[in-house]
């Protein structure tokens, strides 16, 4: 447990130092340009799953995601202690890639966004890209294990770009998000709602595919913590 955990926590602390890295590079690179800005931070956000879910996955599950430990919990993939764990782990690897960013780029530690991402439409998004991101997890990884890491990436690379909010679709980088005043930062106040649309949409798609593909093997080889092989845990 102590090493999926340290898993957890440098995986998810490279995938915000990724996002909030690239984020900055970007905007000081596009001279004013937000389509390349944010072409920069989804090249490289996409990229960096890819890798630390290939390294990261056979360890913990590569989780780096709350929403994904609370599905996999409600489908007895990890019991319930292990999930929060592995939520309070995520977190605090989140903000420690904030503040490694930061620290790289020659910013303040920490500095609370002032960027404004509230409304109906970003938050309809941000169910979309959750719902859609479990989908593509609960789909590949019982059958196809080894293609997640591409199709997470891929479906993350897309919906950058097809939802408005930008997919955040994690609760631990959208918190961490909250702690960098600069191109993809989100208002702490802001924070809360985001966090319930991820959630609703990862359980949506976690009780779609109950329905949609009952008989996926219990077991995976990699990308998600491996589970015992009882009718319960059926993913």
């Amino acid at each position: 447990m102590k090493q999926r955990l340290v898993s957890e926590a440098i995986g998810t602390s490279f995938l915000v130092a990724a996002v909030v890295g690239s984020g900055i590079m970007g905007e000081r690179l596009a001279g004013g340009n937000g389509a390349l800005a944010l072409l920069v931070n989804t090249i490289a956000t996409g990229a960096a799953l890819v890798a630390l879910i290939c390294t990261f996955g056979p360890i913990s599950g590569a989780h780096l995601n709350p929403a994904v430990s609370l599905a996999d919990a409600i489908e007895s993939g990890i019991t319930l202690p292990e999930m929060i764990a592995y939520i309070a782990t995520q977190c605090t690897g989140g903000i420690g890639g904030t503040i490694a960013a930061h620290l790289m780029f020659d910013l303040p530690w920490c500095s609370t966004s002032a960027h404004a991402r509230n409304g109906s439409a970003l938050l309809f998004s941000e169910f979309v890209a959750s719902f859609g991101l479990l989908c593509v997890i609960w789909g590949c990884s019982r059958l196809r294990s080894g293609v997640v890491p591409f199709a997470v990436a891929s479906y993350i690379t897309a919906a950058y770009w097809f939802t408005s909010s930008t997919s955040f679709a994690n609760p631990a980088v959208t918190l961490a998000r909250s702690l960098t005043n600069t191109f993809t930062g989100i208002r702490p106040v802001d924070v809360p709602l985001f966090v319930v649309a991820q959630v609703a949409g990862a359980l949506s798609a976690t009780f779609l595919f109950r329905w949609l593909a009952p008989n996926l093997p219990a077991t995976a080889c990699q990308v998600l913590v491996p589970h015992p092989d009882t009718e319960s845990a059926r993913v």
